[in-house]
């Protein structure tokens, strides 16, 4: 199988064999192409619209060579080439999200769209002179992380500088505006908490959500704190998952998993689900002071220290409960001999 630069002005050519790229047809003609990544999410989804001319394309995937393999592949299963790509829209930033966006936009001269939130984290992380390994790297330390795993943690965050290159250039757009997709508008509704600058789409009449990783079926999408970024980030995501719940939604699209129907329903599992979190951390530290980082161990298992990636999911999302709960005075905090502990607060 060849993939040819769209300059070159050749396409792709079939292989030997029966095209297994895993796609799925839903109304309308959406496509949804799942693109694997080396993580255990297994797969992301990349969904192609049909337009008058052409195709939108939102979230293309992490840039590997099975993700282009699957691509490539699914485009001669639906008989297209990148040149059919009109258009790259972005829900956020993240690599799995983003990272084939400057790839696809080389062979297709698609614009990409992402809000200039979104943006400005991924110049911050993958950006020339980046420092945000090392910064990460004190906030665990800060935190009781061990040496050993803080340093395969920013090991880690270096291999995905080639996962999302080359990196796109970038037309910004906005919550609170519509975009048309596929002859109907979409109203664009900001979704922090998971990715600082993600957005959902929303369909009025057809009273369908895009929703990226911020409502997925069966697992729960990660919300961390990330240094440099201000704020409160369940917060954050709690009160999203709160509007998002406004909205009638008869089918949603998913970032993971397949496209699923009771979006109210699963809303209130996500929020039952941090709810109980929050107890049971409240609870460990009545009974006694722990580290971000020994708390993370007793939640998530220390299995998780021979999986950088993980790790850091899990200590970040640790974190971001923790802030939670000191910041409404469940918790405090205090730092000696460099370590940060936290403790109950007893009433």
């Amino acid at each position: 199988m060849t993939m040819l630069d769209k300059q070159e002005g050749k396409s792709l050519h079939a292989p030997e064999g029966k095209i297994t790229a895993p796609t799925v047809i839903w109304p309308e003609g959406w496509i949804q192409v799942k693109v694997p990544v080396p993580f255990s999410l297994k797969w992301v989804n990349s969904y192609l619209i049909p337009e008058e001319a052409g195709y939108t394309l939102i979230d293309p995937g992490l840039r590997t060579d099975e993700a282009i393999e699957v691509w490539n592949e699914a485009l001669i299963k639906h008989n297209l080439q990148w040149t059919d790509m009109t258009r790259i829209l972005l829900t956020h930033q993240h690599p799995d999200h983003y990272g084939l966006a400057g790839y696809v936009q080389e062979r297709s001269g698609a614009p990409v769209f992402m809000t200039r939130g979104a943006h400005a984290y991924a110049v911050r992380l993958w950006g020339e002179g980046s420092d945000f390994s090392t910064v990460l790297q004190s906030l665990y330390e800060e935190h009781g992380m061990p040496g050993e795993l803080r340093e395969a943690i920013g090991e880690n965050l270096e291999t995905f500088v080639d996962m999302v290159s080359p990196q796109p250039e970038v037309t910004y757009f906005d919550a609170g505006s519509h975009i048309e997709i596929g002859g109907l508008s979409w109203l664009l509704i900001d979704a922090p908490g998971h990715a600082k600058g993600q957005l959902c789409f929303y369909q009025k009449e057809r009273k369908w959500m895009v929703c990226g990783d911020q409502v997925l079926p069966h697992i729960t999408p990660n919300v961390s704190v990330v240094p440099g970024e201000d704020g409160d980030p369940l917060k954050a995501f709690l009160d999203s998952l709160q509007e998002l719940g406004l909205f009638e939604v008869k089918l949603a699209f998913p970032g993971h998993r397949d496209p699923f129907t009771d979006f109210e329903g699963r809303i209130t599992e996500l929020q039952q689900h941090h709810m109980r979190r929050l107890d049971r951390m409240a609870a460990m530290l009545a009974e006694e002071p722990r580290t971000a980082y020994g708390m993370c161990e007793v939640l998530f298992g220390s299995r998780l220290n021979g999986n950088a990636h993980q790790l850091r999911f899990a200590m970040s999302e640790t974190l971001a409960h923790l802030v939670y709960l000191e910041r409404r005075g469940r918790i405090t905090s205090e730092i000696s001999e460099g370590v940060r502990r936290f403790a109950a607060v007893t009433l």
